[in-house]
């Protein structure tokens, strides 16, 4: 055992205090601040009913709670293994659901209270990516679709677009499948724009060729079923979708109400098309979904919202498959991290690295 004096209590004291101050620097931990519900005058049909579920808790029966579990399982949180199918879920709070939300409320950043209060209505009811969530998808029968790390997470086996580095992806739009109000000019510039963004952190080139039907990337505005198995479900709800490499389908649920700019649409449900681009690209890519709320890759996007800057954790995880762009620096991202770090309040005296330091000391100080 280390002998323990004075001046190692001291250290010891210091290194509580920072430990206390160094916790908003884990985006993953971080407890948001109370949102309240959404109406559902900005949600559509499919979910604004969850409302009726609010403060309900283990031992709940609520008329309809069985389409609220369809919900979890479609995203990965209710597993397909159990005996009781996703066709005939019951209306009953019970143990397997407790369990299912309290994961829930852990994996996407949320207080973890084992029951339907308003933060999780609220972000169950928020638009977000069709692809599914939680790497504890079917756990129990090894056949989870994802392969999860502490943030970011892969599809099942890291699937990656399989070319010689530097590599180049070409993409394309569907000829028949688009939305008329935008033009086409301002699509391009946004897929650009957000193609780039990725381009720059790893070495991977995107090139938009007018070969849709040869093209690595197919992105196209769908309704509906559109004979891929995953239906889209009107304004809001799911607002997107791509599969992993190398599949290269990527589809946008054409009932939106798609903006580019904010100033100029003012409609309550408009959804940055440049925010969904950059998300999606990122499965493309071989991402699944981040559970650190201010990433790229977290899945849901409130509508009003622009979210497209790569925070640390898309970059690490897209990094991984891909190594690193010669020329990006992570200087630079760490950069803008601490800049958002000021907008939102938390100190940069305190980050990552001074807990990681400070970690370092206190064992060495135990040491000596």
């Amino acid at each position: 055992m280390f002998p323990f004096c004075r001046c190692h209590s001291i250290f010891f004291v210091l290194f509580l205090f920072i430990l206390s101050l160094s916790c908003p620097c884990f985006p993953a931990r971080t407890i948001p601040d109370k949102v309240t519900v959404i109406t559902s005058e900005v949600h559509n049909a499919t979910w604004h009913d969850f409302t009726r579920f609010l403060d309900a808790c283990k031992g709940s029966q609520v008329s309809g709670m069985s389409e609220l579990k369809k919900y979890f399982h479609r995203f990965g949180y209710l597993s397909s293994s159990s005996s009781v199918t996703e066709t005939n879920f019951t209306d009953c709070f019970d143990t397997q659901f407790e369990s299912a939300v309290i994961l829930y409320q852990t994996m996407l950043g949320l207080p973890v209270t084992g029951k339907l209060d308003s933060d999780t209505i609220s972000t169950i009811m928020s638009p977000r990516c069709g692809v599914s969530d939680s790497a504890h998808n079917n756990i129990s029968d090894n056949k989870s679709p994802l392969h999860a790390t502490r943030h970011y997470a892969y599809f099942y086996g890291k699937p990656r677009w399989g070319r010689s580095s530097p590599m180049t992806l070409s993409y394309a739009f569907s000829p028949n499948n688009m939305i008329e109000y935008l033009s086409l000019s301002d699509i391009r510039t946004i897929f650009s724009r957000s193609f780039s963004r990725w381009s720059a952190v790893i070495p991977v080139n995107f090139t938009e060729t007018d070969a849709y039907e040869s093209a690595d990337i197919k992105i196209g505005f769908y309704q509906g079923d559109h004979g891929d198995g995953e239906p889209f479900d009107g304004v809001l709800g799911v607002l997107a979708h791509a599969f992993s490499p190398e599949n290269g389908r990527f589809h946008l649920d054409k009932s939106e109400s798609w903006a580019v700019d904010f100033k100029s649409d003012k409609s309550k449900v408009a959804v940055d098309l440049e925010s969904v681009a950059t998300h999606e690209i990122g499965h493309v890519l071989g991402l699944a979904h981040s559970y650190v709320r201010e990433a790229v890759m977290y899945p849901s996007l409130s509508p009003r919202t622009k979210k497209v800057d790569l925070k640390m954790d898309d970059v690490a995880g897209v990094q991984a498959l891909y190594g690193s762009n010669p020329n990006f620096k992570f200087s630079s991202l760490l950069e803008s991290e601490n800049s958002y770090n000021q907008a939102f309040g938390f100190s940069n005296k305190f980050s990552y690295w001074t807990f990681s330091f400070s970690v370092i000391v206190f064992i060495f100080f135990l040491a000596t």
